[in-house]
């Protein structure tokens, strides 16, 4: 049995993933972490980490940037693993995540679906078949229309596992607009879609002579993040300090 700390325990995600350990009987929520109390939760709730007295084998993040700082003390003082699900962090706090890894095991990925992770696995075979026979390489991402980046942050980790199987030969574009000459066979295009209430879908294009291969992961609600989230717990509990990702819970 996993014993999970919820921080943004009554956030969308927060609620996705109570729902979801609800059903599963190797893991159990025993404390969470919210500024919003009036929800009625099987378990206590804290609105600062630094409160929270239960033990527990790993936390589960989708909060907040700002609570970056309270959340990694908390985790390295008590040793307890953390996997940090929250997006929008900037270099210097990524560089606080970093050197807390050196104390505690911490894991972090631009995705949490074991689908995207999966589809980065076979973007490694393709590209290694692919990039040097001719093949051309597109990637489209489409989100909702309230997604405040763009790409997204899934379709730059997908253009970077394509480059790293290829020896960083590729060079990203993100806009052709104002160019008026033939594609770069070096250069990968990354095009963004916004609109409705589209979760996620990320298409990888391989478009050779006379012949095409996509590749596409389509999200069809949050809970694939989350189900990804409780098994990097399970995954996580026990482990040595260091950075994991994604990749190694799939491995």
């Amino acid at each position: 049995m996993t014993r999970i700390i919820m921080t943004g325990c009554n956030g969308h995600m927060g609620r996705v993933i109570t729902d979801i350990v609800n059903e599963d009987a190797n893991a159990e929520i025993v404390a969470g972490v919210d500024v919003f109390t009036d929800v009625a939760n099987d378990y206590p709730v804290f609105t600062n980490i630094a409160d929270v007295n239960v033990e527990a084998d790993a936390i589960i993040d989708f909060s907040s940037p700002k609570a970056l700082e309270s959340l990694l003390e908390y985790s390295v003082n008590t040793n307890t693993p953390l996997v940090l699900c929250t997006t929008g962090l900037s270099d210097e706090q990524l560089k606080k995540v970093d050197e807390a890894s050196k104390k505690v095991a911490i894991l972090r990925s631009a995705n949490m679906s074991l689908g995207v992770n999966t589809l980065m696995k076979l973007l490694k075979v393709a590209t290694e078949v692919l990039s040097d026979r001719g093949f051309d390489i597109e990637i489209v991402e489409q989100h909702h229309r309230r997604k405040l980046d763009a790409p997204s942050g899934t379709a730059l980790a997908l253009a970077d596992t394509i480059n790293e199987a290829a020896d960083n030969k590729y060079k990203y574009t993100f806009d052709r607009s104002q160019r008026r000459e033939p594609r770069d066979e070096k250069e990968i295009g990354i095009s963004a879609v916004r609109g409705g209430t589209i979760v996620g879908v990320h298409d990888v294009i391989y478009a050779g002579t006379d012949e095409v291969i996509e590749i596409r992961h389509t999200a069809y609600s949050r809970a694939v993040f989350a189900k990804g989230s409780v098994d990097a717990a399970k995954f996580l509990a026990g482990k040595d300090a260091g950075m994991y990702d994604m990749s190694d819970v799939i491995a």
